[in-house]
């Protein structure tokens, strides 16, 4: 982990291109995902005790539509289960 991208536990790390590891859980956490498409630009991390939290930020669409807006998507990944969305916020 970079020196930008590393973080106390509790605290959240300042947002960062993604890296091949957070690409991949953020697809998995979205795997099957129906409605609106995502696409993850940056993220931030925050370590805890069961885990890590992401927040992803994101361009946001609608399938077959001309609407784009920018959203957070929040995914929890525990120690040693699949990762998954914990809430998605419109900004």
């Amino acid at each position: 982990m970079s020196k930008e991208t590393q973080n106390l536990v509790g605290g959240w790390s300042p947002f960062y291109q993604l890296t091949r590891q957070t690409q991949a859980v953020f697809e998995e956490a979205a795997e099957g995902n129906t409605g609106a498409h995502y696409a993850p630009n940056s993220v931030a991390t925050q370590i805890v005790e069961e885990g890590t939290n992401y927040r992803f930020k994101c361009t946001a669409s609608l399938p077959l539509t001309e609407v784009i807006w920018s959203a957070i998507v929040e995914i929890f990944k525990p120690l040693h289960e699949k990762p998954y969305i914990t809430g998605i916020l419109r900004t």
